[in-house]
């Protein structure tokens, strides 16, 4: 049961940040002072929230299908999703803690920009492969 409630709240972020990262130009204007919209405050928090619990249950899932001499599907989508997110929770992190810090200036904003923008694509697929998953996983 547990996996199923982590399931559906990493699918549903996952549909939230792809859907607000298509539809934010429609209405929001971006300007010196306000480059994106308020809603990516709230949409961060839950994408902190949906990078970890992914790793967690990614990680339990890669636990449970290494150690076996065969590759096989099952264990290629186990270490592609884990490792996946934990690259873009990787960058999430930086960029996150890079937006929150005014003393980090190695990178210009268009870097920041840019990197938000791998993020907001990559995110939704990772968290919806590992949603879809958990909401299919019959055990627990």
């Amino acid at each position: 049961m547990l996996k199923q409630i982590v399931g559906a709240i990493l699918t549903i972020v996952g549909v939230a940040v792809a859907i607000h990262t298509v539809i934010e130009p429609l209405y929001h204007t971006s300007s010196d002072g306000q480059p994106y919209s308020p809603f990516w405050n709230i949409l961060n928090l839950l994408m902190v929230l949906s990078i970890i619990l992914g790793l967690i249950f990614g990680y339990i899932r890669k636990k449970g299908i290494d150690g076996g001499d065969a590759i096989t599907r099952e264990y290629l989508a186990a270490n592609i999703q884990f490792y996946g997110l934990l690259f873009v929770g990787i960058l999430f992190f930086w960029n996150y803690f890079n937006l929150h810090s005014d003393a980090f200036t190695a990178i210009g904003e268009e870097t920041v920009s840019l990197v938000w923008i791998l993020i907001d694509a990559s995110l939704p697929l990772l968290l919806g492969a590992t949603g879809i998953s958990l909401l299919r996983s019959s055990d627990e």
